[in-house]
């Protein structure tokens, strides 16, 4: 029988355990908001930065100029670069970010492995595969994005299918990441091969470029492809995050509390996959946002997939529209955005490997 002054005690713990539990969610709320406004001040800076300077007050006259129909005595130029080429260029890198952050953050919960990114089961490499091959067959925009983005759902099948061919009564989670593995250097090999026969003097440029990753050439014909893409893979895994915590504890466990693994594991394989073709097919292959800024957000708001996962998508899309403005505006030449995302990327996760790892699942 207890005491009372045991009593006193074990209340005044349950107290100050409360009070912890409540000061830590009004900090992460707090993070929250200032994370969901980084890619609207991320959007301002874009609109301003660039070889052609356009200030704020010129870009508001525009857009009520384009809305209203107005005529607000602004040059013609304004309007053609902002609608037809920074615009396009922002959204879709605001996109891209968000869905390759996403896609990455939930392959790290799915496989409980933080080294995972949305590459993990050949996505990438089928969709580079699929806009090699319609750059060489001399498809239009178009179709290279189609073919990219049908060869990317292609490749994540046959590596799920055949993991479950193989990996009957085994380590499912294990058997889909080494068939990923295989699927990844087989596509790899098909766009080398795609390469080499290539016509070295237009086709093969064009492929190599497609590869390194970029938004030059983005319009808003790609952003219409890529939003509804973007809303189905999205959506379900926002509404499911809260069963990734769940997955995080194992099959076992997960099944105890009534969750159906197989099923939710389909799920959030064909929404991840979803949004990683899409991101690819109109982007190219840039890596490394998958794979760091899941880590980012993990140091900033914690494991909980319910904030990780929308703090994610602020932070991925902030991320590559900020490394965009660096690629069109450091230099004389536009950089791959595939090269610079490495050269941030691979620096900072070795620091994160160093300092961050009370941040890791």
């Amino acid at each position: 029988m207890l005491k009372p002054l045991e009593i006193t005690d074990s209340l005044e713990s349950s107290k100050l355990k409360n009070q912890k539990e409540k000061l830590v969610q009004r900090k992460t709320t707090y993070f929250m908001v200032i994370i969901a406004a980084l890619p609207v001040l991320a959007i301002l800076i874009s609109l301003v930065v660039g070889r052609y300077s356009i200030t704020l007050p010129e870009f508001f006259n525009a857009m009520i100029s384009k809305v209203f129909g107005l005529s607000t005595g602004e040059p013609s130029t304004i309007e053609t670069v902002l609608f037809n080429v920074r615009i396009p260029r922002i959204l879709s890198a605001l996109m891209v970010g968000a869905a390759l952050s996403v896609a990455g953050a939930t392959y790290q919960g799915l496989f409980k492995n933080p080294m995972v990114s949305p590459d993990i089961l050949g996505a990438s490499a089928g969709a580079g595969f699929g806009a090699a091959f319609g750059i060489l067959l001399s498809f239009s925009a178009f179709g290279v994005q189609i073919s990219a983005f049908l060869f990317g759902l292609t490749a994540v099948t046959i590596t799920y299918l055949i993991s479950v061919i193989i990996g009957r009564g085994n380590n499912a989670t294990l058997v889909l990441v080494l068939t990923g593995m295989v699927v990844h250097a087989l596509f790899l090999s098909f766009i080398s091969i795609t390469k080499y026969v290539a016509d070295p003097y237009e086709k093969l440029p064009a492929i190599t470029f497609y590869l390194m990753g970029g938004l030059a050439s983005a319009t808003m014909k790609d952003i219409k492809i890529m939003l509804l893409p973007l809303i189905v893979g999205v959506i379900p895994l926002v509404l499911l995050r809260w069963k990734l915590n769940v997955l995080s504890f194992g099959d076992e466990e997960s099944k105890s509390l009534g969750i159906d693994t197989s099923k939710l594991r389909i799920i959030i394989i064909l929404c991840s996959t979803l949004i990683t073709a899409a991101a690819v097919s109109i982007s190219g292959m840039i890596g490394w946002i998958g794979l760091i800024i899941p880590h980012i957000s993990r140091m900033v708001v914690g494991p909980n997939f319910k904030v990780l996962l929308p703090a994610s998508l602020f932070i991925g899309s902030t991320f590559l529209i900020l490394v965009d403005d660096i690629a069109r505006c450091a230099f004389a030449m536009e950089i791959p955005l595939g090269i610079l995302t490495s050269l941030i990327g691979a620096p900072f996760f070795i620091y994160l490997l160093i300092k961050g790892r009370r941040g890791w699942i």
